[in-house]
């Protein structure tokens, strides 16, 4: 009969490592607070503006009070201070600098507090978790907002067969614009629909998160691989349906970097490296200059007008006209812009609505903060699409070995960067909420931790190994 043997020659078989309840909770905190950041307009449209802002502070509170005690237990790692990102952090301090001289000094200090909870976020979220937990957890919340966005437009379409106000509001007798809908009851009769975000924009853009962030889990060989292409196969006809441009430019500027990146990838001498850079910007050049002389007739293919819905006559002009009083330092940070602010209250309007931002985030931060705020900008972005670049292009390097494998999980930071910057020439997002967001999660990470798997902490759960602690 068999015996287990007193001189064994390897080690007796063990559970594997598992995550702990604490960590698992964390986890599932973090998700909620990317629900929140990303549906932040669904937030509004339930809630109202005092709910929302109820929301914003709780989420903050338990931000500080999970992330603090971390630093001070250095738990699961020691809060990396030198990896900071230090112009981001800069741009942050420059905003709260901005209410010396700013012409509207309330919604400095409102959006700056909004701003600061934003970027501790970020950062706490960057520390905490692993590049796989973080990518995963982008995942679910993106999950559970197009699930949500298909539920709330099915109910709408179905049950209450008709147009749905925010805060539930009922509808008054006569027409009303449709800009005012939260849901317009368009999943049936061919419309733009906008899901539970009330915005068919953002949730386009929304929908191109998440085809990338599904498709790098699924290149990964991550587990239920066919519900990952049934949430992307979702993802797409919500992209398709919502109608928007400026997602669809950003799905374009997507393929393309993720096309050079992989023959980046298989290039192996420094020579064909240089060929494709050459080939890449030569191509991309050519085709910015035939989509800027083609314009008019691009935009009047999918039904915009040349002047990019109002955008350069209506919104554009009139921050220029502003920007031109205060050029270096701005006119006071603030973004959003606060409707009921008499400073912004009707001064430009669309559809019968105060414009909360100014459709393009350079011209954004040039109107509040100057010609200073957009070198800070300019170089926080820089800095975070170098080293997004060569963290999807290189290959992973920590010792001698240098054949390890590419992995997917890399070129989610570069295709998420450059859809923010594609982004930000039509609309502000990219400075603010979830945009930030990403700046500061992106680039804290990258810059912490510029390997998948290895030094994220003592114990890497993604590799299936224990790291001892050296004391």
């Amino acid at each position: 009969m068999a015996q287990y043997t007193k001189h064994p020659v390897t080690a007796p078989p063990s559970a594997p490592e598992r995550e702990s309840t604490g960590h698992l909770l964390l986890r599932g905190y973090v998700i909620l607070v990317l629900i929140t950041t990303f549906a932040h307009s669904a937030v509004y449209n339930l809630l109202g503006i005092e709910g929302a802002a109820v929301v914003l502070a709780v989420f903050t509170l338990a931000t500080l009070g999970i992330g603090v005690p971390m630093l001070t237990r250095h738990r699961p790692q020691p809060f990396r201070w030198r990896r900071l990102p230090w112009t981001a952090v800069g741009y942050v301090a420059f905003a709260l600098l901005s209410v010396a001289w700013s012409q509207w000094p309330g919604p400095t200090l409102i959006t700056w507090v909004l701003l600061a909870a934003v970027t501790a976020n970020g950062l706490f979220i960057a520390h905490a978790l692993t590049w796989h937990e973080i990518i995963r957890a982008l995942s679910s919340a993106f999950k559970w907002i197009l699930g949500l966005s298909l539920a709330i437009e099915l109910w709408v379409s179905l049950v209450l067969h008709g147009p749905l106000l925010p805060n539930f509001v009922t509808l008054p007798d006569g027409e009303i614009d449709p800009q005012w809908y939260w849901v317009r009851d368009n999943l049936f009769d061919g419309g733009r629909i906008q899901g539970i975000v009330g915005n068919a924009n953002l949730l386009a853009i929304i929908s191109l998160f998440a085809i990338i962030t599904f498709g790098v889990l699924f290149a990964a060989r991550a587990r239920w691989r066919t519900t990952l292409a049934l949430w992307m196969l979702l993802a797409a006809y919500f992209l398709f349906r919502t109608s928007s441009v400026t997602a669809l430019a950003c799905a374009a500027a997507a393929v393309v970097v993720l096309v050079v990146a992989l023959l980046m990838r298989r290039a192996r001498t420094p020579g064909a490296r240089t060929r494709i850079y050459v080939i890449a910007i030569g191509g991309t050049a050519v085709a910015a200059a035939a989509v800027w002389l083609l314009r008019d007739q691009l935009l009047g293919l999918v039904g915009r007008s040349s002047d990019l819905t109002g955008r350069s006559d209506l919104i554009w002009a009139k921050v220029l006209e502003r920007v031109s009083d205060h050029p270096i330092f701005g006119n006071g940070f603030s973004s959003p812009w606060i409707p009921t602010d008499p400073a912004f209250d009707r001064w430009i309007t669309d559809h019968g609505l105060t414009v909360f931002h100014a459709h393009n985030m350079w011209l954004d931060v040039l109107f509040q903060l100057g010609v200073v705020g957009v070198i800070l900008m300019g170089v926080a972005y820089l800095s975070l699409l170098w080293r997004s670049w060569f963290f999807a292009v290189d290959r992973p390097r920590w010792d001698l070995d240098a054949r390890r494998p590419y992995s997917p999980l890399t070129l989610l930071p570069s295709l998420f960067t450059v859809v923010l910057l594609v982004q930000g020439f039509s609309e502000s997002t990219p400075i603010m909420l979830w945009g930030w967001l990403l700046v500061v999660l992106l680039s804290f990470k990258l810059k912490s931790v510029p390997l998948v798997g290895v030094g994220e902490r003592d114990l890497v759960f993604e590799r299936g190994t224990r790291q001892r602690r050296v004391p």
